[in-house]
């Protein structure tokens, strides 16, 4: 569209439903369409769920859930006029499978793992496709700017948690680079009919994610403990 420049950046702060709404408007205003919504943000916890201040969890779930809520209810409009559109929820393999010491940032992946499947099928009708990212583990800024639970309850946890954490973390400074996910999102969006679920990162990590349906629940409970140092 004339006038219109290539790329161009608006704040948006997931967590202020005007914040969302504004940019979304501004969007429209200079380019006059809404192709492809992409939720990504959010952030992670490290710790044990009873050493987790309450009011933490729900800033984990104030950005990482509710904030793709948001910004879903604010497109979808836009999307459904248009009768047609993309809308990609980024969650994790830690979606599918369990991290032990990261229990709330896993809940909020679980969640919108079930919150876009039904939203898939509530859009569908309408030309809007829903899809699941679900990265493995991944060398980016989400390891420094991790919280990590400063005051403990108690010291029951602590030598596990520290023992968890620094497997996790290797397993993210060696991880695979993101632009990894960049291509496999230029790929689905490039799909006429993209599948509901996508996985991308480590071959070990999605086999595990691929096959847990099929396996003991308590082989893989070992294995993930094993994993990360607390069996």
């Amino acid at each position: 569209m004339k006038g219109v420049p290539s790329a161009f950046g608006l704040p948006m702060d997931v967590n202020c439903e005007a914040s969302v709404n504004d940019a979304i408007a501004q969007l429209l205003e200079a380019a006059g369409r809404l192709d492809v919504v992409v939720n990504c943000a959010g952030f992670g916890i490290g710790g044990s769920i009873e050493d987790t201040p309450l009011e933490l969890a729900k800033e984990q779930f104030e950005t990482n859930l509710f904030g793709t809520i948001r910004v879903c209810q604010a497109a979808l409009p836009v999307l459904r006029d248009q009768g047609a559109g993309r809308l990609i929820n980024i969650s994790s393999i830690a979606g599918r499978i369990a991290v032990p010491f990261q229990g709330l940032y896993t809940a909020t992946k679980y969640a919108i793992e079930g919150l876009t499947e039904a939203l898939r099928m509530e859009v569908k009708c309408f030309g809007v496709h829903v899809v699941l990212i679900e990265p493995g583990d991944f060398s980016t800024g989400f390891t420094d700017s991790r919280q990590r639970i400063s005051h403990p309850r108690t010291d029951a946890y602590r030598e596990a948690t520290e023992r968890a954490m620094a497997a996790a973390e290797s397993d993210e400074r060696r991880g695979h680079k993101p632009e990894e996910i960049a291509r496999l999102l230029l790929r689905v969006l490039r799909k006429g009919k993209p599948k509901l679920r996508y996985t991308v990162g480590p071959m070990s990590q999605r086999l595990a994610a691929a096959f847990k349906p099929f396996l003991p629940a308590g082989y893989i409970e070992r294995e993930v403990m094993k994993h990360y140092n607390v069996l």
